[in-house]
């Protein structure tokens, strides 16, 4: 996904881009109690992706993408740029609609029209430019999606606030500012934000990008932490080879013709394919499969 600066500071241009775009979830109003009814601990959900395809005009983008996710699995899709790694995550988030074929969630298919069930998971992004807004504080950033849907009384908002920056180790940072934060902190936080509507599902978009190594690392072992202590369904579209590697129960690649491959990390290293030697060999110059 390209990067792209957050919207402005005008109260509903916020309320839109964060319920919408990032969300999709409307909240009933909650009595007696600090939070919503529907405000629940996240659960994961299963993913189904049959045959999707997609055409910008003559450029055709996705070809037959089939893939199926496990609920409270961490899957990342690897494979060289401009293959459409980004695109995909942008049809699950409902961003873009398939010329073809569909996506299920927890059994629903996301692009039916007029669907005789309402949709019963939330889900949240982490954008690749982080998308924090300047003139909130860290605190402010993380509770926002709270504050502006009233989904909780405002003393458990700062406890929730609290909880979810402790999760990613930046526990006591509520007031910085997103000015004073590094790359690798702005990511943090905006796992936070992310974390604090307690999605069942989790996307990421090319989250070390811009980041060094040592920092790239850092974001990893947090995120491996999070499933150690949250209950949800992570995807994560990158580049990088070894982060994939590190994070994930299974790993899929994907070139111009559609999926390539799909396997665990290790069945990925050991894999045969010279399409998939060759993306190994070129982005970490450390295996080479045999001529």
């Amino acid at each position: 996904m390209a990067q792209s600066s957050p919207p402005g500071n005008n109260g509903k241009s916020r309320s839109n881009f964060f319920s919408k775009l990032l969300h999709g979830f409307t909240p009933s109003i909650f009595n007696g109690s600090d939070c919503a009814s529907t405000y629940e601990e996240s659960r994961g959900v299963g993913i189904r992706i049959e045959n999707l395809c997609k055409s910008f005009g003559d450029n055709r983008v996705l070809t037959n993408i089939s893939l199926e996710i496990e609920p409270g699995e961490t899957f990342s899709i690897i494979g060289p740029s401009g293959t459409g790694k980004s695109v995909l995550l942008k049809h699950i988030v409902k961003l873009e609609a398939p010329d073809s074929g569909r996506i299920l969630i927890d059994g629903q298919d996301i692009h039916e029209k007029n669907p005789k069930v309402p949709r019963n998971y939330r889900y949240s992004m982490v954008f690749q430019s982080s998308a924090l807004f300047n003139s909130l504080s860290v605190g402010e950033n993380v509770g926002l999606w709270l504050r502006e849907n009233r989904i909780c009384t405002e003393s458990r908002i700062r406890r929730i606030i609290r909880e979810k920056l402790r999760l990613v180790g930046l526990a006591g940072k509520e007031a910085m500012l997103t000015s004073e934060l590094s790359g690798g902190m702005k990511k943090r936080v905006a796992i936070a934000r992310s974390l604090a509507m307690n999605p069942d599902l989790i996307l990421y978009d090319e989250p070390t990008a811009e980041l060094d190594p040592v920092t790239s690392d850092e974001l990893a072992r947090v995120i491996m932490n999070l499933k150690q202590s949250v209950n949800l369904t992570t995807i994560i579209v990158t580049h990088d080879l070894n982060f994939a590697l590190y994070l994930s129960d299974r790993v899929a690649m994907i070139n111009k013709d559609g999926i390539v491959e799909v396997g665990t990390p290790d069945q990925i290293k050991a894999s045969t394919n010279p399409i998939v030697r060759n993306f190994i060999y070129t982005t970490t110059k450390g295996i080479k499969g045999e001529d």
